[in-house]
């Protein structure tokens, strides 16, 4: 057993069952440190999460689902062009309070939310990719997760095509067996969202200051140790590419979402 697997497996022993689980009492962490590569030929003076969609930025949009279920307090993992992030966003959000976590070298999904754990005062943790949206059931997963005390709960969905993403495989318990990486698989199938539910106490797991996947590094070692999936059947999309970056102003139009940024 290697060190990393040796942390993990002390942090599952030591958990004890919690709880209920209040909103108030669980701070969101927005990964939003992405270089966005693939995006950079049509957003290109932005982070992308800062990419304009029907006039307001992507964030936004992030923002305005946490607002609408009360979340208290936000941290946002940022890294390219951070200072474009905290100056349009600010401290403060439709009365969320506003935090930042800034790494000063690339650190990879893992790596940034090991470092925005630190800042992390609760015992759980909302954690959403900065590029993506997702329609969920928020209460519905939280009694979900602290039924069944699990230590992460991914939020995934069934799609047509998985050629564009990582697939999961999960049991009829919605436990996940095995992860597939993105490129490796076509037709049908489930699908990580980018949305996760999580004992703070896990990210103690994450190894510090390297660069560090959470969906190819990370999760993977949590097969067997309480990593479940929770299927949503509200609609997704990703923003990381050109083709799925156009499409978004016809799929918040079709979302009716006309929340105000600010």
């Amino acid at each position: 057993m290697n060190t990393l697997d040796q942390k993990l497996f002390i942090i599952l022993e030591l958990q004890v069952k919690v709880s209920n689980i209040d909103l108030s009492e669980m701070d969101t962490v927005i990964l939003a440190g992405g270089l966005g590569t693939r995006l950079r030929r049509v957003v290109s003076d932005r982070p992308k999460v800062m990419a304009e969609i029907n006039g307001k930025p992507f964030l936004c949009y992030l923002l305005d689902q946490l607002a609408e279920e009360n979340i208290e307090r936000v941290i946002i993992s940022t890294g390219y062009m951070a200072g474009k992030i905290e100056e349009a966003v600010g401290f403060s959000y439709k009365g969320m309070k506003v935090d930042y976590s800034e790494e000063e070298t690339p650190l990879g999904t893992g790596g940034s939310l090991k470092l925005a754990g630190q800042i992390v005062n609760t015992k759980h943790c909302l954690v959403m990719n900065g590029d993506s949206y997702t329609e969920f059931d928020l209460d519905s997963l939280l009694i979900k997760h602290q039924k069944r005390n699990t230590s992460v709960t991914i939020i995934v969905k069934v799609v047509d095509n998985t050629s564009c993403y990582g697939t999961i495989q999960m049991d009829e318990k919605n436990r996940i067996t095995d992860f597939t990486e993105k490129g490796n698989t076509s037709g049908k199938g489930i699908i990580n969202t980018g949305v996760y539910l999580m004992k703070t106490s896990v990210l103690y797991a994450i190894p510090e200051k390297i660069n560090y996947s959470l969906e190819n590094d990370f999760f993977p070692r949590m097969v067997g140790n309480g990593i479940y999936g929770y299927e949503t059947k509200g609609k997704f999309i990703d923003i990381g590419t050109p083709a799925s970056y156009l499409s978004a102003n016809e799929f918040f139009k079709k979302l009716n979402v006309s929340f105000d940024c600010r």
